[in-house]
């Protein structure tokens, strides 16, 4: 009996669109939503009710299919981005991965979050930013004073088409200054993202542009801990500003002794 996996249909819609359009030399490969059709029907494949999802799965969960990957050149790799409606291109941009660093230091925080909630969430990401709101995780690593101004927010962006932003803060600091503080969430197998760090950080020069920006990426790590990244958009390539463990706990498992330097 095979032991081999057989491929998912979203694996060969996406590597017949890229092969069939991809040229040796090529750092980018438009396509559209009617390519994504058309192929499923060439390869007699059923076609997702949430197209959607395709994209998606490949832009923040799985990684390209290894026909597409292989293309790439050293220190490089494809990315999926939006161009407008309806409108897709894969990207050659620098090898970027955005994981926690095992070897820092967890912090520990008195756990505020109401049991109702941890109760009735219903996804790793949707508790993920309920944790970092009523912990006020976002105050405490960034030394602000931060306000939630609304979570999955949908809107456009020029030349990219609609986007999501996991959830939007705005704040202000001692000196009177605002900041937008667009934060992404990733738990079980979603991985953060360079592509959605780059939209949330353009939509919110287009929409806030008076605004300074802070991009935020939170994880959910092992043992409930929580990572938390401050990160800076240079060109295609995301950096690492800031990066802090944090770990919700009862009151009573946090010692003093702790806090000294």
């Amino acid at each position: 009996m095979s032991t081999v996996k057989p491929r998912s249909r979203y694996v060969e819609i996406i590597e017949r669109i890229f092969l069939a359009r991809w040229k040796p030399g090529d750092t980018s490969v438009p396509f559209t939503r009617p390519d994504i059709e058309q192929v499923a029907a060439d390869l007699k494949l059923v076609l997702p009710k949430n197209i959607g999802d395709l994209l998606y799965s490949f832009r923040f969960r799985a990684a390209l299919p290894q026909a597409v990957l292989d293309t790439a050149d050293p220190g490089k790799e494809w990315v999926i981005e939006m161009k407008g409606r309806s409108l897709y291109e894969f990207r050659l941009v620098p090898l970027n991965r955005i994981v926690p660093n095992e070897t820092y230091e967890t912090i520990k925080i008195p756990d505020a979050t109401p049991e109702v909630i941890r109760q009735y969430t219903q996804t790793d990401e949707q508790a993920l930013l309920a944790i970092v709101r009523y912990n006020r995780l976002i105050d405490i690593f960034l030394s602000l004073t931060t306000y939630s101004l609304q979570n999955h927010l949908r809107t456009t962006v020029a030349n990219r088409g609609q986007i999501e932003i996991d959830e939007l803060y705005v704040g202000i600091d001692r000196e009177g200054r605002h900041f937008v503080i667009p934060v992404q969430a990733k738990g079980g197998n979603d991985q953060l993202s360079v592509v959605q760090t780059k939209q949330d950080v353009e939509c919110c020069a287009e929409k806030y542009p008076g605004l300074i920006c802070l991009p935020i990426s939170v994880q959910f790590m092992a043992d409930d801990r929580i990572a938390m990244f401050l990160l800076k958009l240079e060109g295609d390539s995301i950096l690492v500003r800031e990066e802090r463990h944090y770990q919700l706990v009862p009151g009573t498992e946090i010692d003093p002794r702790d806090w000294r330097p």
